[in-house]
């Protein structure tokens, strides 16, 4: 039986890592940036404005690597966001057919229903992804608790609007997903060993 599992997860909880670590537990192809550079090939649009669409955050003054302009269409970034989120579609469900994998995020789960994959959302307290966020940040970022909080909070708003504009469902609900996984204060490495031998 293929393994198409899918994966949610609130910023500084440690999702990524761990979808990371499952795909290599389970030997399974695992996608996370890679289908950012790919929409950016397909569409000639650099991918750092590729992101910032996928992230709801578009930005109408960053550049773009082809011979139009944003502005000579009719309500470009609508237009833009909706042609992105239609190549993002049509890579995951080629990247599904082609072998087992894990995707994160990219609103896979949704995408992908059809094939019945495991979804997963990952998620964990304030205080746990404050502390991850510090281990892994930058050495020259020094951002104080409230605007860390600041930052942890528009990600994950920007990831619900994206996802709820797009599947007509609530990011983060646990009736959207078949297991919910709470990292706080969580050994991410063995939080991965265990939910791998799920699957054995």
């Amino acid at each position: 039986m293929k393994k198409i599992i899918t994966l949610g997860r609130e910023f500084g909880s440690g999702g990524r890592e761990l979808g990371r670590r499952l795909a290599e537990h389970l030997g399974i192809a695992y996608y996370d940036q890679e289908i950012l550079t790919e929409i950016a090939k397909r569409t000639s649009l650099s991918e750092q404005y590729v992101h910032q669409i996928v992230e709801h955050r578009p930005i109408t003054s960053y550049p773009i690597h082809v011979g139009r302009s944003l502005y000579a269409m009719p309500n470009p970034i609508l237009e833009q966001s909706q042609a992105i989120y239609a190549e993002q579609t049509h890579i995951i469900q080629e990247l599904a057919a082609e072998a087992d994998c894990l995707i994160v995020g990219r609103c896979a789960d949704y995408i992908l229903r059809e094939q019945k994959p495991l979804r997963l959302f990952v998620y964990a307290d304030e205080a746990s992804k404050m502390a991850r966020c510090r281990l892994r940040a930058p050495e020259k970022e020094q951002l104080s608790d409230r605007e860390l909080r600041q930052q942890m909070r528009a990600v994950d708003k920007n990831r619900a609007r994206y996802y709820e504009f797009y599947t007509g469902q609530t990011w983060g609900d646990k009736a959207n997903y078949d297991w919910c996984i709470n990292t706080s204060r969580a050994d991410i490495k063995q939080v991965a060993a265990v939910v791998a031998k799920l699957f054995m």
